[in-house]
C-alpha cells in the first residue's frame, strides 16, 4: 500500500473512532454517566446540588408547534407564542378519543382554564420545564427540589415511605439510584393540573417516572415516563436538558404569584363603585 494511502486510511480510522468515542460520551448507556468533571457527593453519587433551569419551550407546547399570536392581541410581538420543537418521543400524544377532544377545548381555552394562569402549583414534570430556574438540594438521605414558580417545592424520599393520605398537586416523590441515574417515582396526583400551555392534561391516576442522569458537569438528560390509563391509550416519554445556572451569586428568587392573578379571580367580590371598566372578553383570542 502507498505511504499516502496508508495515511489515508490511518486517519479515517482515527476519525471514526474518535466519533465513536464522542458519541459514547454524549449517549452513556442507561443509568451511566460519563466521568468527564462529573462532581460526586461523599457516597460517591453525582453532586447534582445546584440550580437548574431548562431551554426550549416545551413549557408553552410538549410537541412540535408553529410561532402563534399570544390571547391578548394588544400585546403584539410580546406575548405571542414562540415556534418549538417537541420534547416529546414519537411526536404523538397518545390520547384516547374523549380525551384527545377535551384537549383541544383545553386549547381553545387556554386563558380562562390553564391552573398556570391562576398561579396553582404546576404539578410533575411539568414544574420542570417551566421558564423559571429549580434547585436540588442533595443529602446523603432524602433530596429536596424547590422551585422558584410559586415557591413550589417537593421531597424526594430515598427508599421506602408510607403511602401519601391524600392526593396533591404535586403528587409524591419516591427515589432510587441506578447507578449514576437518579430515578423518581411519582404517584397520588390530583387531577388539577397541566402538562404545558396548550391543553395537554391528566386525571388523578396519572404515574410519572422521572430519570435524572448527568451528561456533563452541568448537563442533566431529563426523561419522564408518562402514564394513565383513564386519558391515555399507552405510556409515553418526554425528553429534555437540563442546565446548571452559573451566574455570578445565583440564587433561587421569589415569584410569588398570587398577588398577579387576584384582580382576575376575585375582582367581581369587590364593593362596586359605578366607575368599573370590565375586562372584555373580546379583546382575547386563542390562538
Amino acid at each position: 500500500m502507498h505511504s499516502w494511502l496508508r495515511g489515508a486510511a490511518i486517519a479515517i480510522a482515527s476519525a471514526a473512532a474518535a466519533v465513536v468515542v464522542s458519541q459514547m460520551m454524549r449517549n452513556p448507556v442507561a443509568g451511566q454517566a460519563s466521568d468527564a468533571g462529573i462532581a460526586r457527593a461523599a457516597d460517591g453519587k453525582p453532586d447534582l446540588n445546584g440550580i437548574w433551569q431548562a431551554l426550549g419551550t416545551a413549557h408553552w407546547d410538549l410537541q412540535d408547534h408553529q410561532a402563534r399570536s399570544g390571547p391578548v392581541l394588544e400585546l403584539g410581538a410580546v406575548g405571542a407564542v414562540p415556534a418549538g420543537q417537541g420534547v416529546v418521543e414519537g411526536g404523538e400524544i397518545p390520547y384516547q378519543p374523549w380525551a384527545a377532544a377535551r384537549k383541544k377545548e383545553n386549547f381553545d381555552n387556554w386563558v380562562t382554564r390553564d391552573p398556570e394562569v391562576k398561579c396553582y402549583l404546576p404539578g410533575v414534570p411539568r414544574a420542570t420545564y417551566m421558564p423559571f430556574p429549580f434547585q436540588i438540594l442533595q443529602t446523603t438521605g432524602d433530596i429536596v427540589l424547590a422551585y422558584e414558580y410559586a415557591s413550589a417545592s417537593r421531597v424526594i424520599r430515598i427508599g421506602k415511605a408510607d403511602p401519601a393520605p391524600v392526593d396533591t398537586w404535586m403528587g409524591q416523590s419516591l427515589g432510587r439510584w441506578e447507578g449514576d441515574t437518579l430515578v423518581v417515582d411519582v404517584t397520588s396526583f390530583n387531577d388539577q393540573t397541566w402538562f404545558d400551555r396548550a391543553g395537554n392534561f391528566h386525571s388523578e391516576a396519572l404515574h410519572v417516572v422521572e430519570r435524572y442522569t448527568p451528561a456533563g458537569p452541568d448537563v442533566l438528560n431529563y426523561q419522564a415516563t408518562i402514564e394513565d390509563p383513564k386519558v391515555f391509550t399507552r405510556p409515553w416519554n418526554i425528553r429534555l436538558p437540563l442546565y446548571r445556572r452559573q451566574d455570578t451569586n445565583v440564587q433561587l428568587l421569589e415569584f410569588k404569584c398570587v398577588e398577579f392573578v387576584e384582580e382576575m379571580m376575585y375582582g367581581s367580590l369587590r364593593k362596586k363603585t359605578g366607575n368599573e371598566k370590565p375586562f372584555s372578553a373580546a379583546r382575547l383570542r386563542w390562538p
